[in-house]
C-alpha cells in the first residue's frame, strides 16, 4: 500500500526484471501494433498503468526528463519515479524524454512534444499514452517497417482526432515522437515510421 509517507517499490530484482522489459519494449517497437506483455513486476502507483510503470523504471534516470499531467506529478506517481528513477519531472513537455498522456485527455497534443531534430531525430519524446484498453475501439490498420503486409488494431478510450495526430507526426519522419500505447501489463508500439493507411 501506498500512503502520504510510503512509496511503492521498485524491482525485486532490478537487472533481471529490467532486461526482460527492455527486450519486451524493443519487441513492441520493433513490430509495431503488436502488444507485448511486460510482467507484472511491480505495484504501480496510483495513476500509472502496470505497464507505464515498468516501462519508465526499466528506461528512464537521472537524464532523461519525464513529462506527466499535473495530478500525476504532483502525486503518489511523481514521488514514486523521482525515488526510483531520480528522473526530473518537467513542465514543459518539448524537454521531456519521456511523456504519460491520458489518451482520452484533450491535451496536451502530440505535437507539444519535442520531435528531435534534423542532427539528433533520436533525442524525440517517447510518449506513453494510457488507454482504456488494446482492443476494443476504433479500427486502424496500420503498415511500415516490422509490419508484414498490414496490421489492424483497434485500442480503446483515445480522444477524438488522435489518429489524425498519429497521421501528422509519420508526416514528420525521420523526425516525430514514438509512441507505446499501454493498459494492464501490455505495451504496444507505434515508431514514428508505422503509417496509419485505414480507419473505420
Amino acid at each position: 500500500m501506498q500512503d502520504g509517507n510510503q512509496i511503492h517499490a521498485g524491482f525485486s530484482d532490478p537487472v533481471f526484471q529490467s532486461q526482460g522489459a527492455f527486450r519486451a519494449l524493443l519487441a513492441a517497437l520493433s513490430e509495431p501494433g503488436l502488444a507485448r506483455d511486460l510482467g507484472e513486476a511491480i505495484e504501480a502507483p496510483v495513476g500509472l498503468e502496470p505497464a507505464t510503470a515498468v516501462a519508465l523504471l526499466t528506461l528512464a534516470d537521472y537524464e532523461t526528463p519525464i513529462w506527466l499531467p499535473v495530478a500525476l506529478r504532483d502525486g503518489p506517481a511523481g514521488a514514486w519515479l523521482r525515488f526510483h528513477c531520480a528522473a526530473a519531472l518537467v513542465e514543459d513537455p518539448s524537454r521531456a524524454a519521456f511523456a504519460v498522456i491520458d489518451g482520452a485527455a484533450a491535451e496536451p497534443l502530440l505535437s507539444a512534444f519535442n520531435a528531435g531534430d534534423d542532427q539528433f531525430p533520436d533525442r524525440s519524446t517517447t510518449v506513453l499514452v494510457q488507454c482504456a484498453g488494446l482492443d476494443g475501439g476504433e479500427a486502424i490498420t496500420l503498415e511500415g517497417p516490422g509490419i508484414a503486409g498490414r496490421r489492424t488494431i483497434a485500442p480503446a478510450g483515445l480522444r477524438p482526432g488522435f489518429w489524425d495526430e498519429v497521421e501528422g507526426n509519420a508526416t514528420l519522419y525521420p523526425l516525430g515522437v514514438d509512441l507505446l500505447l499501454v493498459h494492464g501489463t501490455q505495451a504496444l508500439g507505434l515508431p514514428r515510421s508505422t503509417q496509419i493507411v485505414e480507419t473505420r
